[in-house]
């Protein structure tokens, strides 16, 4: 049965705010998973003066996500929270956690304190990392359905497959934010960033590699569509080149290609994932046809979404444009908690 045209519509929407969440908060919580890595506190005020006027609307593409998923495709939503209970819940508590640190770290008076709040700060971010390239995983290896419902257990996520493309996406996003760093800064953090990026991205590589040599099933190659569609396979390739790129191309110092090109490879990623799964939205078993609600539901979405979505597209924009360009330098560590993000100006 092929999919109604609103069918179509909202896969279209709720691939797109995919993207756009998995790129947008995907630096910030690459941001975050870097600032465990340093004690340096002028280093951490700055990187969270780097991501202040982004993080917050970046999560609207998630609820975007869900709310799509819950309102269009109300099987694959059920079916989801079933198999990903545990992990939604982590990362549920990832990010609040992630949110309440970052204000409230600024305002702690004594530095236990604020250490805590840092723990809070990058473990959050780094947990929702983990548990969404785990969720990857767990797709790629086929949720178990019968009778539209969820027929594995509260663990049947975990394998040795979807731990590798976990870490492999916590270095991802760190990779996504290292060059965010390096594009927005300079002096300090921005060299900084640099000497991270090509073992970044070297790590993604090695895990990604070891993902698909050492634990995956590729009998699952055969279910999927990339048999039928082997010209998907470029993506991939285009992916690889993308980390050969800047692994290579590092030492020019070019400000916005460790950025651009990380983008290429999530896009990349995801096209080719998109190509395995078409028209699967549960692989193997619910198509976009079978998972779509009734149309006249989809069309009363439909009205309120042509509303939201420019909005919602447009804050986003407005928010890059305005707050476009590198962050001045910081010209003092005499008060570094007084640096907080909003009052941080941009360099002209």
């Amino acid at each position: 049965m092929e999919p109604s045209h609103l069918a179509l519509f909202w896969a279209w929407v709720i691939c797109g705010a995919i993207v756009l969440y998995t790129i947008l908060d995907g630096f910030d919580l690459g941001v975050g998973v870097l600032f465990g890595t340093t004690r340096d506190e002028r280093l951490r005020v700055q990187m969270m003066n780097t991501i202040a006027p982004f993080w917050d609307g970046n999560e609207t593409w998630l609820v975007v996500v869900g709310a799509g998923l819950f309102a269009a495709f109300p099987m694959v939503y059920a079916v989801f929270l079933s198999a990903f209970y545990l992990p939604v819940l982590l990362l549920l508590i990832g990010l609040i956690f992630r949110g309440i640190a970052f204000e409230f770290r600024f305002r702690a008076r004594h530095e236990r304190v604020r250490q805590a709040w840092d723990l809070g700060f990058s473990l959050g971010a780094t947990v929702v990392a983990f548990v969404q390239g785990a969720a990857v995983g767990a797709w790629l290896r086929g949720i178990p359905v019968v009778a539209g419902q969820y027929a594995g257990g509260a663990f049947g996520w975990l394998h040795p497959f979807t731990l590798l493309t976990g870490v492999g996406l916590v270095l991802g996003y760190a990779l996504l934010g290292a060059g965010f760093l390096a594009l927005r800064n300079q002096g300090e953090l921005r060299d900084w960033a640099y000497r991270r990026i090509r073992w970044l991205a070297v790590g993604v590589l090695v895990v990604l590699l070891l993902a698909f040599t050492v634990t995956f099933d590729y009998s699952i190659v055969g279910r999927s569509g990339l048999e039928a569609r082997p010209w998907g396979l470029v993506f991939p390739v285009v992916g690889l080149l993308a980390l050969a790129a800047i692994i290579a191309g590092v030492h020019g110092r070019r400000d916005e290609r460790p950025f651009v090109l990380t983008v290429v490879f999530f896009f990349a990623a995801f096209l080719t994932l998109a190509v395995m799964f078409w028209p699967y939205m549960i692989p193997y078993s619910i198509t976009v046809a079978d998972a779509a609600a009734p149309d006249a539901s989809l069309r009363f979405l439909f009205y309120g979404a042509i509303v939201v979505l420019p909005v919602v597209l447009a804050y986003t924009v407005g928010v890059y444009w305005i707050f476009r360009g590198k962050l001045g330098k910081v010209e003092t560590s005499a008060d570094l908690s007084a640096l907080h993000a909003p009052g941080l100006e941009r360099a002209h």
